[in-house]
């Protein structure tokens, strides 16, 4: 499907979007934009949402001004991006997210333009998002401190692929930049197309704007600075339910594409050439199964086609920006669906493919059963707007794995515990070959696993020190998991259950119940301390040095 040159234009009267429905901040940003006497369009997702009924997530501005332009208009402003320059206008915790319209020649028969740098495309992958650092910043005190949020599943779903703006230094006055020829330094991975242009300098400063291209050997954009109109602005956009424009002039709706009749219709079609646009951005695979499953949209068959042929193009996305695409599909509410379309189109070998492996080594079984009902679960919670965890979910998707390596073991040692973390570290090292897992997330799953055998085989009181650990929540849900399909005692989930819903006292008298012991009075059961080596478990009172010369 190829844009035309001229948009169709629905007036308000002809379509649902209200003022009603759109972020208050997003509304401040178009109508400065408009008297400050630039165009100002909400564009992308947004406008799909608005008119199937949905309410969006965030809200995307496109504009003729240029990013310093934005800048100058918003005091709450900041420049990020390194593929391509963005405005953030910040409004608290809102981010309203500006996108100057982006260049791209008439495209000749079977020779697309590059990719949009849409935000929600995953474009701007290396922004340094304030909001993403402040979510991180507050992921790891959960980890430590014994919040119990970690259960199915308790933090913020979270992004490691902030990396800061890029300065602009002679880049801005028209000088060389990071990764440009004969520059000295690297141009990212595989790229081997380069392609500059100097566009119009910024008529109200004294810095030219530098407009540039970049790609791999395979056609995947590496950077994108080439600003244009908004005609030309429609060829960056994925698919046509994504290229609306909604004009805060007159509250119109400009379609280039038939966007429209494709919401309508819930079918999701490329702009352009489906081969090229795969080839420029892979990560639009896994976007076109993310919108099938989240909005129940059917992927076009000519779209569709070259899916199988393409998706081993994905081993070249870098990771952090895989694991970034691995959290939308599955804590976004639809996991459960994502989980089907992505093995029905064959994305999930691409994206995890230990993962795959084991699934299609042993179809229908109760590990499989585990994981879709972890999933369904997630998504219970995302519905009912209960935290979520990447620690879990990843604990889910390498289960199968983590299994696989344990019994490529003497089964005589599957239920050692070395045996268990080393299997979750194995796993988590395979996994990470595609997709960045941050650390604190794997070691999270080491942890989760690592309890079950004191869950499965609690020794009498010193089971009530499990409850203190931070990972407790975690491994129980895990537990309760386990139990529903087989893999572990359904008599000890419930033992656990009730253990929680307990007074101390009876909690003690359960302890107690393990190995047949009377309740003891002398208070909360003591550490095992073998310093002394006397046998009665009783710490050796230190002798007090005298103080004074000798």
């Amino acid at each position: 499907m190829a844009p035309t040159a001229i948009p169709r234009i629905i007036p308000r009267a002809d379509h649902t979007i209200s003022r009603s429905h759109i972020s208050p901040n997003a509304l401040r940003v178009l109508y400065k934009l408009r008297d400050a006497g630039f165009m100002g369009f909400l564009v992308g997702g947004c406008v799909r949402d608005l008119l199937i009924g949905l309410e969006p997530k965030d809200f995307d501005v496109a504009t003729d001004a240029l990013p310093e332009q934005v800048k100058r208009l918003f005091r709450n402003c900041r420049l990020v991006g390194r593929r391509f320059r963005l405005a953030h206008v910040f409004f608290g915790r809102e981010i309203i997210e500006v996108a100057t319209f982006r260049a791209a020649s008439a495209p000749s028969q079977g020779e697309e333009p590059l990719p949009d740098a849409d935000p929600e495309d995953g474009e701007a992958a290396e922004l340094d998002d304030p909001q993403l650092l402040e979510a991180d910043s507050l992921a790891d005190p959960a980890l430590s401190d014994g919040s119990l949020d970690d259960s199915p599943l308790g933090e913020a779903a979270l992004s490691d692929t902030g990396r800061g703006d890029v300065p602009r230094g002679d880049a801005g006055r028209g000088g060389r930049v990071d990764g440009a020829p004969g520059s000295g330094a690297r141009s990212g991975r595989g790229a081997s197309n380069y392609d500059r242009t100097f566009p119009t300098a910024d008529p109200d400063t004294d810095t030219d704007v530098l407009a540039e291209r970049m790609f791999d050997e395979t056609g995947r954009i590496l950077r994108d600075n080439v600003y244009g109109t908004i005609d030309a602005d429609v060829w960056r956009r994925d698919f046509t339910a994504n290229s609306l424009y909604y004009n805060i002039a007159d509250f119109s709706v400009w379609d280039y594409c038939g966007g429209v009749e494709d919401v309508r219709a819930r079918k999701l079609k490329l702009i352009g050439d489906p081969e090229t646009r795969f080839r420029e951005d892979p990560v639009r695979m896994l976007r076109a199964a993310r919108f099938e499953a989240k909005l129940g949209f059917t992927i076009d068959a000519a779209t569709a086609e070259p899916i199988g042929r393409l998706r081993d193009l994905m081993g070249g996305v870098p990771p952090a920006r895989l694991f970034d695409e691995t959290l939308k599909l599955f804590l976004g509410g639809h996991g459960e669906r994502s989980f089907a379309v992505l093995r029905q189109r064959g994305l999930l070998a691409a994206l995890l493919p230990t993962v795959d492996a084991y699934l299609a080594a042993h179809p229908g079984s109760l590990v499989e059963k585990l994981l879709v009902q972890g999933l369904r679960n997630t998504d219970s919670r995302v519905q009912a707007d209960k935290p979520v965890t990447p620690t879990f979910l990843f604990a889910l998707l390498l289960y199968g794995p983590i299994a696989g390596i344990i019994e490529a073991t003497p089964p005589e040692r599957w239920h050692e515990l070395g045996t268990i973390l080393d299997a979750c570290d194995l796993a988590a090292r395979q996994a990470q070959t595609n997709v960045a897992i941050p650390k604190r997330f794997s070691l999270g799953v080491r942890e989760m696993f690592g309890l079950q055998p004191r869950l499965e085989h609690p020794r009498g009181r010193r089971a009530l020190r499990v409850l203190e650990h931070p990972r407790f929540r975690a491994a129980y849900d895990l537990l309760l998991l386990r139990a529903q399909h087989g893999l572990a005692s359904d008599e000890m989930a419930q033992w656990w259950t009730r253990l929680q819903e307990v007074s101390a006292e009876e909690r003690g008298q359960m302890a107690d119940s393990l190995t047949g012991q009377a309740q003891r009075n002398d208070g909360p059961p003591r550490s095992n301390n073998s310093g002394g080596g006397n046998g009665s478990g009783r710490r050796r009172r230190r002798r007090r040095r005298p103080s004074g010369p000798s």
